[in-house]
């Protein structure tokens, strides 16, 4: 389905967008920039806000230590492994 008319995205354009980004996409700006684009009229920024809620799922609201989508662990502390977190933190 195209969400965005004046950029021609698709609901499936974002979900990749949000998947295959190293980092925590939660905004609509974030997936224009990802895409190579701008918002336009911006009519289409609920419905792409609501599609990244969907893609991450539980992370949504906030990732945990463990979560693939948040890098901030790594680069705060050289010695965190995300993996370990991902088991005490989720």
């Amino acid at each position: 389905m195209i969400v965005c008319s004046c950029n021609v995205l698709s609901d499936d354009d974002i979900r990749a967008a949000v998947g295959d980004s190293d980092d925590a996409i939660r905004h609509a700006k974030q997936v224009y920039g990802c895409l190579g684009c701008s918002a336009e009229c911006g009519r289409c920024a609920r419905t792409i806000k609501t599609i990244i809620d969907e893609a991450l799922g539980p992370c949504a609201k906030a990732c945990c230590a463990g979560c693939p989508h948040n890098h901030q662990v790594a680069a705060n502390d050289e010695t965190a492994k995300p993996a370990d977190f991902a088991l005490a933190a989720c």
